[in-house]
């Protein structure tokens, strides 16, 4: 018999992919080109040219031994140092190697981080609405999850319950923007009111608060907005970046935790982050994509392509009736669900063979995540469902 928590994690299985299997199975049905499948933020946009000469190069050019051998729990040393010399450029850091560790992608990164911080009954306050598996997370080391509702109007958090919900218990806040599923970005407003308010509860409560930037989605921004880079902003951030998104590589699970000097007890993090990647099984993040990022950190996937699919169908699902803060970051559309059960809603989209994942799943019912990471043909294909599929609820 597998463990009881274990009952519980599959029992709470992800509906994301659960309706990714679920496309499939339609697929199957009714032929691929009339399924429209909207669940996974899977990137639909080819990774940089740039990839593929690098590992090319890393192959041809280093030794087997350099490529595939062991390594310091961290990472190659001179990725990490080039990696932290990048941010300091981009925003005006003062990072070096070993303030940065090499992580399974971003999922990695946040698990090494909370099995480092978290003792059993510890609280870690994020905001709705957040990537689902932030509960596993938490729960993988007997932590306990606390949210905060958003506005509705322009998903930005509500800082006041923010402000309520800190007690002694809490010793981390996850924040993740551009956000999944909205696609918003914190102001630079919230940012630093989110930040004050950290700073009076840490005087408040004589403890350490971690603000833990969870960043997949950085560099897929629109209209010029401009994402904070919040160490300047809280001296206590660790950040945790995955070039799943910014370079289309989410098979490859790549990415990496920034640990400040500035952090409260840094130093002893910075160890135990090492010793969290090695036992929780990862040791080190692979080898080979890490050396082939490291020739790629001003390559770009191509963002205009997602921008013009946020386009089409945002404006479409507008003029049908539907309910949407325009994205500006990501590519996901948190559409208002036409009636109060979202996960209802859902099931109705599904008899148009339209696949969206209902907001429940993101800790915000009444809503439903669309992820336009696809073939801008398909959206087009899937216009008509989406009218259809609105007039049934009489818009």
């Amino acid at each position: 018999m597998i463990s009881d928590k274990m009952l519980d994690f599959v029992k709470n299985s992800s509906v994301i992919r659960a309706m990714f299997e679920e496309g499939k199975r339609l697929a199957d049905i009714h032929g691929k080109e009339n399924v429209y499948d909207f669940s996974l933020g899977n990137p639909s946009v080819e990774p940089p040219v740039r990839i593929k000469e690098a590992l090319i190069e890393v192959l041809n050019e280093e030794s087997p031994g350099k490529v595939h051998g062991y390594m310091n729990n961290s990472g190659h040393e001179d990725v990490r140092e080039k990696i932290a010399i990048s941010i300091n450029q981009r925003f005006g850091t003062s990072l070096c190697n070993k303030n940065i560790i090499m992580t399974v992608g971003a999922a990695g990164g946040l698990n090494v981080i909370l099995k480092s911080l978290l003792n059993p009954g510890d609280e870690v306050i994020t905001f709705a609405p957040f990537f689902g598996e932030y509960r596993n997370y938490v729960s993988n080391y007997d932590g306990i999850l606390v949210t905060v509702a958003p506005k509705l109007d322009n998903f930005q958090p509500d800082l006041d319950e923010f402000e309520r919900k800190i007690n002694e218990k809490t010793k981390a806040v996850i924040i993740n923007t551009p956000n999944n599923p909205t696609g918003v970005v914190y102001s630079e407003k919230t940012i630093k009111d989110l930040a004050n308010i950290l700073y009076r509860k840490q005087e408040e409560l004589k403890t350490t608060i971690y603000l833990i930037s969870d960043e997949p989605y950085r560099e897929l921004v629109y209209d010029n907005v401009e994402v904070p880079y919040l160490t300047k902003y809280y001296k206590n951030t660790i950040v945790g970046y995955s070039y799943s998104k910014s370079l289309s590589l989410p098979g490859e699970r790549i990415g990496y935790l920034v640990i400040p000097d500035e952090l409260e007890d840094s130093e002893n993090l910075l160890s135990a982050a090492n010793v969290a990647n090695r036992i929780l099984g990862f040791v080190n993040a692979p080898s080979l994509i890490q050396r082939a990022v490291a020739r790629c950190l001003d390559a770009k996937v191509d963002v205009e392509i997602y921008n013009r699919n946020r386009e089409l169908l945002y404006n479409n699902l507008l003029s049908y009736g539907y309910d949407c803060v325009k994205p500006q970051g990501a590519f996901y559309l948190f559409v208002k669900a036409l009636e109060e059960d979202d996960k209802k809603f859902c099931e109705a989209a599904k008899k148009h063979n339209i696949l969206i994942v209902p907001g429940s799943s993101f800790g915000c019912p009444g809503y439903a995540r669309i992820a336009y990471c696809v073939d801008y043909d398909m959206i087009e294909r899937s216009l008509p469902a989406f009218e259809k599929l609105s007039k049934e609820y009489g818009n």
